[in-house]
Parts: structure tokens; C-alpha cells; sequence
């Protein structure tokens, strides 16, 4: 079934599972069969699939998850080439992949450069080999003998063996594809978390942004008491409560002032900062920070965004970071905006790469834009562990995270 609630899991939140196999393998007829929906157009002509499609769906018992349909991996001409392409770059973003075969057409070099691709961006492979309505005879096990790969044979049309082929995508995907928590390990039952959360330009009228949304869920998750306020109540706020509180976690944006008004014996961060350790690498974006002390005006910071959204007056990053860095580094920056699913190819000639709390995309994706950084010999930092830098705030945000204290040692 479709996710109808109002509030649906968001797709940074989902298992993200890539559909591969040749032209007419069945791979639509597959993503209906496991939906138990007509979701995807199913057609007898070559090639329906173009470009990847992405559709956020429910699959039971295994939960919210992404589904991408790719383009058959024999395309054909230079279109097919570049179509192939773009299908093997969502293995960047994949959590599992099922690769689909057609016993009349069997497997070869196609599938086999298929599953390389996967080993290499470390992504678990299922072979599912379909149609067996029409191939009675075939044998899975024939498929591949040597790959050590699960093999399941299933028919989209009648829906046989969906059930085990929904039981071996349990059992291949991964297992820590998400962090389990956000700060549930950062506090006991019982403990109250004080959110401060401004009301700006920025906010949705009439909702709060995902991060907080999560962050609200994840106490509830773990029997916490959430005390949600803006900045200019928190010090009110802490007056009245009988005992202080485990944690206060603010907008990134308010950073100073919550500092100002929250005890020094009270840990203190960010919504950002949570989410750098919740979906990616958060000692790796605290020494990307270091790399601020080294900048100087002229030198080229790329600037990351995950999604696209309406810029408003002050925006963070297009406005208040570039402010900020500008006036620390005595100089203006040669500032580079990119939103959207990939980094630029080229990111030779950038000094710093700030990306941003990541709330739409998967940890996955996110720890592979992290591992093309690292790659360049690039330091990135997000956009929370650079504001608390900036403001010279940053070890004392960071206290909440013992596991940090040699980085913390390092950066002072």
C-alpha cells in the first residue's frame, strides 16, 4: 500500500531499493507485483523505462522504501549508452539492488558489469529471476552459479514467489542504512529535551521543518518529554522547569543567543548538528571546519543543497553563511550554489565544500557525497558544525558527543 497518512516518511528516511535487468525483463511488472499496485506502466515494447523514476511507496512488512526504475542495462545507440549511465549513477544513493533476468533472454556481460558496478559502490545484490509462469523448467540456481549471490525466482504476473523474494530483501538490506535514532541514545526515559525553534521568513506557515518534526518523534520514540519554544521564551522556559533538562537542541541560526540564555552545565546543539551524526560522518565534517583557518578571499567554496526550496530575503545559504565567512576570512569568497541529487563531477579548484543538514536524501547518498570529498582531497563541513564554528561555539555543541573529544582536542 501507498503511504496516505499525513504525515508520510520522507524520502531521505527510506530504504532505497534500484530495479536493474535488460529491456523487457519484467522490472515494472516486478514493482506492481511488490506494491500489489498497478503503480508502474507496464508495456510490451522495449525500452518503456527511460531515465530513472523514483516512487516513495510502502512495501509490506518491509516498510517505507524508494523505488528506483532504471532503464534496461542493453540499451542500444548513444542515447542507450548515456540512458545506461544514469542508471548505474543511482547505485551512489542504492540500499539494495534486484537484478531482474528473463530466462528466454538469460544473462551475461550485461548482468555481470551490473554486479560489478554494485560491489564496487557496495551495494547488495538479489537476482530475481522472473517469468517463470512462462518457464516452468528453468532452473534459478542456473543463473550466475558462482556469484554467491541470493537467487529468487518469482512471476510478476501471478505474483508467485513475491513473498520470498520480499523475504530475501529483508535479509540483504542493509542492515545500518539509517542511523536508529536521531538523540535516543543521548537520553533516558523520562528526561525532558527543550527544542527551540525560531518562527522566520524560513518556516513553513503553519508547519515546522522536517528536522524538527523527526527530532519531536525521536524523543516521544524513546519516552522523552519534548518542551518545544521559541528563543526569545528559552530562558523563561528553563526558569520554570523543576529540574534541568538532559538536553537543548536549537535552529542552528539562533545559535548565539540560545548559548547566552542556556546553563553552561546544560549540553547544548543544533538540529544540524544532530543530523550530520544521524545521516553521515560527523568527526569528518568537524574537521572540515578546520579548513576555515586556512581560507582566503578569492579562494572557490562550493556550496551544497540537497533539494531545491524558495530562497527567502536572509536566506542561510545564500545570504547569512557567505556573511559570516566572508567577515571571518577578511574578504569576500568565490562563492558555487548547487542543489539537487549529485555533486558537480568537476570539484577540482574548490578550497571548502558546505553542505547542508541533509534532511532529504538518505544516509547513503550522503556518506557517498562525504567519500567524493575525501576523494578530491576536498574538507566539507554542514552547515551546523560551520555556523557553531563561526560563532566559536563549536566545542561546546559538540559536548553531547563524547565519542568527539580527540577531534574537539585537535581543532583548538
Amino acid at each position: 500500500m501507498t503511504d496516505t497518512t499525513l504525515n508520510q516518511t520522507p524520502r531521505g528516511s527510506r530504504l532505497h531499493i534500484a530495479i536493474f535487468g535488460r529491456r523487457n525483463a519484467g522490472k515494472s511488472s516486478l514493482i506492481n507485483a511488490l506494491t500489489n499496485q498497478n503503480i508502474a506502466i507496464v508495456s510490451d515494447v522495449p525500452g518503456t523505462t527511460t531515465d530513472p523514476v523514483y516512487k516513495s511507496m510502502e512495501i509490506l512488512p518491509i516498510g517505507p522504501v524508494v523505488i528506483i526504475d532504471t532503464a534496461g542495462i542493453d540499451d542500444v545507440g548513444e542515447l542507450g549508452r548515456l540512458r545506461i549511465e544514469k542508471a548505474l549513477g543511482v547505485l551512489n544513493k542504492t540500499d539494495l539492488m534486484l537484478l531482474v533476468v528473463d530466462p528466454a533472454a538469460g544473462a551475461g556481460r550485461f548482468e555481470e558489469e551490473v554486479i560489478e558496478k554494485a560491489r564496487e559502490n557496495k551495494v547488495p545484490v538479489i537476482i530475481v529471476v522472473n517469468k517463470t509462469d512462462l518457464h516452468p523448467q528453468f532452473s534459478a540456481q542456473d543463473v550466475f552459479p558462482g556469484a554467491g549471490l541470493p537467487v529468487v525466482a518469482v512471476s510478476a504476473l501471478t505474483r508467485q514467489g513475491i513473498d520470498e523474494l520480499k523475504m530475501a530483501m529483508i535479509g540483504e538490506a542493509p542492515k545500518d542504512f539509517m542511523n536508529p535514532t536521531i538523540l535516543g541514545d543521548l537520553i533516558s526515559p523520562g528526561d525532558t529535551v527543550v527544542l527551540v525553534v525560531p518562527i522566520d521568513l524560513a518556516a513553513p506557515k503553519g508547519r515546522l521543518i522536517l528536522p524538527q518534526v523527526q527530532t519531536i518523534r525521536d524523543i516521544l520514540d524513546h519516552d522523552g518529554m519534548a518542551y518545544v519554544v521559541k528563543e526569545r521564551e528559552l530562558k523563561g522556559a528553563l526558569a520554570k522547569l523543576k529540574d534541568k533538562p538532559r538536553l537543548v537542541v536549537t535552529d542552528s541560526q539562533v545559535f548565539l543567543k540560545v548559548a547566552a540564555d542556556t546553563p553552561k552545565d546544560v549540553p547544548m546543539t543544533s538540529f544540524s548538528i544532530l543530523f550530520a551524526r544521524h545521516k553521515g560522518d560527523l568527526a569528518m565534517l568537524v574537521e572540515g571546519a578546520k579548513a576555515v583557518e586556512n581560507l582566503v578571499p578569492g579562494d572557490k567554496v562550493l556550496v551544497s543543497e540537497a533539494c531545491t526550496h524558495h530562497r527567502v530575503e536572509d536566506d542561510i545559504g545564500t545570504v547569512k553563511i557567505p556573511r559570516w565567512l566572508n567577515q571571518l576570512v577578511g574578504g569576500p569568497l568565490d562563492y558555487t550554489w548547487v542543489s539537487g541529487l549529485e555533486l558537480p563531477k568537476d570539484l577540482s579548484g574548490y578550497k571548502l565544500i558546505i553542505h547542508c543538514g541533509a534532511c532529504m536524501i538518505n544516509r547513503k547518498e550522503m556518506l557517498h557525497r562525504l567519500m567524493v570529498a575525501k576523494h578530491a582531497g576536498i574538507p566539507v563541513v554542514n552547515y551546523g558544525v560551520l555556523i557553531a564554528y563561526v560563532m566559536g561555539i563549536l566545542e561546546r555543541t559538540l559536548k553531547p558527543f563524547p565519542e568527539l573529544t580527540e577531534a574537539l582536542e585537535d581543532n583548538d
